[in-house]
């Protein structure tokens, strides 16, 4: 059996450049090592999503309730898993995904009053990883940083490479109770958290620095 590693964070965290660069670090270590992304947008297991985030069932988060929202992306996952990864995992490898369950227990929970927190966590796990039969993960990343910088992040991002921002990115109350639901996450969860700003959280630091606080991490841990 493999292992399944997790990077995960608010939207402008920076998890696609970041995993990208762990993928690279843990190949100059490991001989089987595959990086795997959530949503999958370049398959048809992504289309609820693709429809959810683009307002078709509502133009706020909250207009899709958190357990509906969230088997939109559980099915994608088990549909990735069946057809593209699961063989890999069997057979010794390491998976690196960008986003996993992590991420509806990011987003989707943060839907929801916090009281019903412990039992949403309950919920997904039970959900994605008894029932649909999915890895549970051996260790998850979580990249932090404030939901104000995250917004300029992907404002910024959206201004360089063109297009609009999602329902999830052009709401900044929503991504503001999403940290709030990924500290929550990775306290109970036990996720490592790598902080991405200086010690005053106003800016961003050295996409290297970043690097060097993960790999610190997974040193640790025996990667």
């Amino acid at each position: 059996m493999g292992k399944l590693l997790v990077i995960d964070g608010l939207d402008g965290t920076g998890k696609t450049t970041q995993s990208q660069r762990i993928f690279d670090w843990l190949k100059s270590r490991h001989s089987q090592v595959r990086l795997i992304s959530f949503p999958d947008y370049s398959h048809n297991s992504s289309a609820l999503i693709k429809m959810y985030l683009a307002g078709e069932f509502g133009e706020h988060p909250e207009d899709v309730n958190a357990y509906a929202a969230s088997s939109f992306y559980a099915v994608d996952r088990y549909a990735s898993f069946k057809q593209f990864w699961q063989e890999d995992y069997n057979q010794g490898c390491i998976i690196l995904a960008a986003r996993y369950t992590t991420s509806n227990m990011v987003h989707q929970m943060s839907k929801l009053p916090k009281a019903q927190w412990e039992e949403y966590l309950y919920w997904a796990e039970d959900y994605e990883y008894r029932r649909l039969g999915l890895p549970r993960p051996d260790q998850v990343l979580l990249l932090d940083m404030p939901a104000e910088l995250s917004a300029k992040m992907v404002a910024h991002r959206c201004k360089e490479q063109g297009g609009g921002m999602d329902i999830h990115e052009a709401d900044l109350a929503y991504m503001r109770h999403c940290r709030d639901a990924a500290l929550f996450g990775a306290a109970r969860q036990g996720w490592q958290v790598v902080r991405c700003c200086d010690v005053l959280e106003q800016k961003l630091l050295d996409m290297e620095e970043i690097t060097n606080r993960m790999t610190a991490l997974l040193e640790q841990a025996g990667y």
